[in-house]
């Protein structure tokens, strides 16, 4: 199984789990929403042209993923650099 990037922004508190090869610039074609009341907080899944799942946002970011997978993730903020 390949590996997926995450990307992780602190100052936004989001992160972002990439489906895609990250040589390939896939653009997201429709996002859906999760409903916030039932994850309390906000989750979107993006899909491209054919339907395929290329990615998933992530808000508030420190309650909805485990800690080492922000910890792994790579820094989009400045703490990052």
């Amino acid at each position: 199984m390949p590996d997926i990037k995450v990307t992780y922004d602190r100052t936004a508190n989001a992160a972002y789990i990439y489906f895609t090869d990250p040589q390939v610039r896939v653009r997201s074609a429709h996002t859906y929403p999760c409903d916030p009341i039932d994850v309390d907080g906000m989750i979107n899944l993006d899909f491209d042209e054919q339907g395929r799942l290329i990615g998933i946002e992530v808000l508030a970011a420190t309650a909805k993923l485990p800690e080492y997978v922000l910890q792994a993730a790579e820094r989009l903020d400045s703490e990052g650099s």
